[in-house]
């Protein structure tokens, strides 16, 4: 029987800790054989990422290595690819790995006896300085794997080398750095790790130096493998200073496939490698020159921007198809014919892919969720188009009849410019507010800002929809999902457009009677950090937002610019701002920390003690300058999380400290949580 109550103050299953359990998703699948492996999050054991196992013979998954095995890395901080393995005629798989408290690389054959990880590289300092490895593949019969390094050479962030590296299998390099091959040179700021073709005489890889980042400018390298294992003279066949080619994978063929957005949007295309190298070694420094051959142009994305090393948004097939994530917005798996252009979708109710696939003969495994679902293993035999769940299936840990029922919307904003978004009202089953009332509403601002919003089942969003209080996620001008022109829009615009384009959305809601003005608030980490706190100190924005939960964000801009970050992002406000030295004004105008006199909205401040790349010291700062003001707000540091929060005990707090920042900003009667603690 449905009741009333006031929006805010509804009961719901859906506490802080089933929130916290179900933090993160699986992330890096890749095949052994016929076997699947891929990396998942346990926010109950400090937030470690474990690496599953799921056999051919359709046994559950087994997760292969106990706690504290932590198989992720730090490399560009955000991490890449961390495992790789291959198929053995005897003593089955071999498997490498980076664990994340030393960040050296492991050697692991599950099915050995008194099987132990056995390590691969020397042992180094990473707090400051030392080696990180990532990307790997591996090549059993050159008893080498191949990946990425990452070199620190001095104690700054921006003081190392990056390039490819061959690693003995048989752990000769643990002891001694010299056992390692540099397969190239450092002069490329970035790489990632290498692809080679079917028949092992080539290598491709992606390459980009400062200030571009991945989604500005790429360029696709290849080089043939000699006898002796070096690799010969690099040639650039592809990608350029405006061109992002966010992928590149050879066919079964032996023809280069890369995801190019050269049309403006990230789509499929054939290169001849060996005609585009021989105009490049005729033109050198000319860069690519012969045409790409499309492979199904259309106005949607075939790829996203790449965050982590090792992404896989589309995987070519034994018989010559292509799996391939597509859409605008939200990613679906298509199976492509590049010789017709023919791309046909896998049935099912899955709305979104992750950017992580594997092939195993003529079938292809994937991560899919839906706004009902979270995210599955999911496999489609491209024979018969059948798809079934492997792992992780979904299961409702409470009533679905809680989950929210998502809208997709699109804004009007300054200058009548699109603004996409998703729309989450207020649900409950047994619940209806008074009549009249409007709901409170959150604008969730996701981060990058290079990135967007994933239309899936997030029970963080439920917990909140669940007590009555609506989300909005905004894909602001900036976000990825919908071409380059979209993209482009936050260029010299950041603090600006994304400001603008969340409290459209906000005036929208309230102006046409979904949300009460009076009652909005505004959320987000790291970029979006940066977007909530921009908000509370802008001018675009002002009157807007009741209150703001602002997590890990960055503050400062001049002071983020000038040593406070990683090397992956220090370049990175050349194009979201501009120089500092020919627009200093504009990072002094636009930081939060320089508009603190400006805030007169409740908020709380969430970070973690142990970030680098948005460090507390900006939090700090911001503090000092509100201090005094007679605004409530409230700080919560937590040691030991880093850029985004992955234990349990701090999830749980974070989402009850937001809670009850809204509760008491919008006069709400609750008793389920932690008084959180405002102070002027």
């Amino acid at each position: 029987m449905t009741s009333q109550a006031p929006y805010g103050t509804w009961p719901s299953p859906i506490d802080a800790r089933t929130v916290a359990a179900h933090d993160g998703r699986p992330e890096f699948l890749g095949s052994v054989g016929e076997e699947l492996w891929w990396t998942e999050p346990r926010p109950d054991e400090g937030g470690r990422r474990a690496l599953l196992r799921c056999a051919a013979d359709g046994q559950p998954a087994t997760s292969v290595l106990p706690a504290p095995w932590n198989v992720r890395n730090r490399v560009i901080e955000y991490g890449g690819l961390p495992w790789a393995g291959a198929p053995r005629p005897r003593g089955g798989p071999l498997v490498v790995f980076t664990h994340f408290a030393d960040e050296r690389l492991y050697a692991f054959e599950p099915e050995a006896r008194d099987a132990e990880p056995r390590p691969l590289t020397p042992l180094s300092d990473v707090t400051e300085t030392g080696l990180r490895w990532c990307d790997p593949v591996v090549l059993p019969e050159r008893g080498e794997v191949w990946c990425v390094l990452e070199e620190f050479t001095g104690e700054a962030p921006t003081e190392l080398r990056r390039m490819l590296a061959a690693v003995p299998l048989d752990g000769s390099a643990a002891g001694d750095r010299t056992r390692v091959r540099e397969l190239t040179g450092d002069g490329d700021r970035f790489v990632t790790g290498p692809r080679l073709a079917p028949e092992g005489d080539r290598a491709a890889w992606l390459a980009w130096d400062h200030p571009a980042m991945p989604w500005d400018g790429t360029r696709v390298m290849t080089a043939r493998i000699l006898d002796d294992g070096t690799l010969g003279t690099p040639h650039v066949v592809a990608g350029g200073p405006e061109e992002s080619v966010a992928q590149a994978e050879f066919a079964q063929d032996g023809s280069l496939l890369v995801a190019t957005d050269a049309s403006g949007w990230w789509n499929l295309a054939r290169v001849d490698v060996e005609a585009a190298e021989a105009a490049e070694a005729a033109e050198p420094g000319r860069g690519p020159t012969l045409p790409r051959v499309p492979l199904c142009p259309r106005e949607e994305e075939f790829a996203g921007a790449s965050w982590k090393i090792g992404q896989r948004w589309f995987a070519p097939l034994p018989g010559g198809l292509v799996a391939a994530l597509h859409g605008r917005g939200a990613q679906r798996l298509g199976v492509l014919d590049p010789r017709t252009g023919e791309l046909v979708d896998a049935a099912g109710p899955w709305t979104e892919w992750a950017a992580s696939l594997a092939v195993v003969d003529s079938r292809v495994v994937g991560i899919a969720a839906s706004p009902r679902t979270s995210y599955e293993i999911v496999e489609l035999d491209t024979r018969t188009g059948h798809t079934v769940v492997l792992a992780a299936r979904h299961e409702d840990h409470v009533d679905p009849s809680y989950y929210p029922e998502p809208q997709i919307r699109t804004f009007t904003g300054p200058d009548g410019r699109d603004i996409h978004a998703h729309l989450y009202p207020p649900h409950h089953p047994d619940r209806t507010a008074p009549e009249g009332e409007l709901p409170p509403y959150a604008v969730w601002v996701h981060g990058g800002p290079t990135s967007r919003s994933p239309l899936v089942l997030d029970l963080e969003i439920a917990y909140f929809t669940s007590r009555g209080i609506g989300v909005a996620e905004v894909d602001y001008g900036g976000s990825t999902g919908y071409g380059r022109q979209y993209r482009n829009r936050l260029r010299e615009q950041w603090g600006v457009v994304d400001v603008e384009d969340c409290a459209a959305v906000a005036r929208t809601l309230a102006a046409e009677g979904t949300a009460d003005p009076a009652r909005l608030a505004i959320r987000g980490g790291s970029a979006g950090g940066w977007t909530s706190a921009a908000s509370l100190t802008s001018p675009l924005a002002e009157g807007v937002y009741a209150c703001a939960a602002i997590s890990y964000p960055i503050l400062d801009l001049a002071g983020w610019a000038t040593g406070e970050t990683h090397d992956f992002e220090s370049q990175y406000l050349e194009s979201l701002v501009g120089a500092l030295a020919k627009v200093p004004g504009r990072y002094r105008e636009r930081s939060p920390v320089n508009g603190a006199q400006r805030v007169a909205a409740p908020f709380v401040l969430l970070q973690g003690l142990d970030d680098v790349i948005c460090p507390p010291v900006q939090c700090d700062r911001f503090l000092e300058e509100v201090k005094g003001r007679g605004v409530p707000h409230a700080y919560l540091a937590f040691e030991g999380e880093g850029h985004g929060f992955r234990r349990a005990d701090t999830i749980v707090r974070a989402v009850e400290a937001e809670l009850s920042l809204y509760s008491q900003t919008f006069g709400l009667a609750r008793e389920d949580i932690p008084q959180l603690g405002l102070r002027p």
